[in-house]
């Protein structure tokens, strides 16, 4: 039984590097620009430099292409040499994961390139733990992937198919790939759109924009919130160099990729005689 998991290891984590090549060749992340500050704390330079290299085309490509290649060197070969590569990689995207989790939450772990643009939580740092926990695994294999595939055992696929439900529930990117996907039904106009105010602030709650500026907010109470054509307005009290102002942020009420714009508005203040 023991061989029959370090075999399947092996298929999994061929699966895994080919999806993620696949994945970052094929969609493209969209520029964005990084927050200085994440929930009030100002972001390390060595974080904001990791995050900008990850998210450069050239990188993610080349990645991309290094992921390919390893995940076919464990389906062609069972060297020594490829399985210590693979858990080297695994756990240094482990570390990148945490590290991403504790500092740049934000970003996305980038692990399949513009699908992995949700925020790094849980999920992605146990996923990213159980790889490298699979990789160990595999060190011990006895056979190559293609090996294990032509002479595949009913124990295999039975493991093989677990481990796929578990990566499933822990990858946010099979939603992204399905909501790219989805048939486009006719949209409903941004200015007519129902748009529940719930559903803004969670929008505004999960933004960029709202991470940037957080730490100035005096009160998490709006002082104001109305609604004009495609955008919901919420204002905050705020300081901002040493003066109260309002920060106004303006959510989009579009079905889908809405965005959120931020504002600062200094009160007018009426002179008496």
């Amino acid at each position: 039984m023991v061989t029959v998991v370090q075999n399947t290891q092996v298929l999994l984590l061929a699966a895994v590097l080919l999806a993620a090549c696949l994945a970052k060749l094929m969609f493209r992340e969209r520029a964005a620009d990084a927050p200085d500050h994440v929930h009030g704390v100002p972001v390390p330079a060595g974080l904001a430099r990791l995050t900008a290299l990850r998210r450069s085309r050239g990188m993610t490509v080349g990645l991309g292409v290094g992921e390919g290649l390893l995940g076919l060197a464990l389906l062609v070969t069972s060297h020594l040499s490829v399985r210590l590569a693979t858990t080297v990689a695994f756990a240094a995207a482990t570390w990148v994961v945490g590290e991403l989790r504790v500092g740049r939450p934000d970003a996305g772990c980038g692990c399949f390139g513009a699908l992995s643009s949700k925020k790094v939580d849980r999920r992605s740092v146990l996923r990213a733990v159980l790889f490298t926990c699979a990789a160990v695994a595999s060190l011990g294999a006895p056979h190559a992937g293609v090996d294990v595939l032509r002479n595949v055992q009913v124990q295999v696929g039975l493991v093989f198919a677990v481990e796929l439900a578990l990566f499933a529930a822990l990858s946010p990117e099979l939603g992204a790939l399905a909501g790219r996907h989805r048939l486009q039904r006719p949209a409903v106009p941004c200015e007519r759109r129902r748009s529940p105010v719930a559903e803004t602030y969670a929008t505004l709650y999960d933004s960029p924009a709202w991470i940037a500026h957080e730490n100035m907010i005096a009160s998490a109470v709006p002082l104001d919130v109305w609604r004009e054509g495609c955008w919901r307005f919420v204002a905050f009290p705020a300081r901002a160099d040493d003066l109260d102002v309002e920060l106004v942020f303006a959510v989009s009420t579009a079905e889908r990729d809405r965005v959120v714009r931020a504002g600062i508005v200094v009160p007018e203040v009426s002179a008496t005689a």
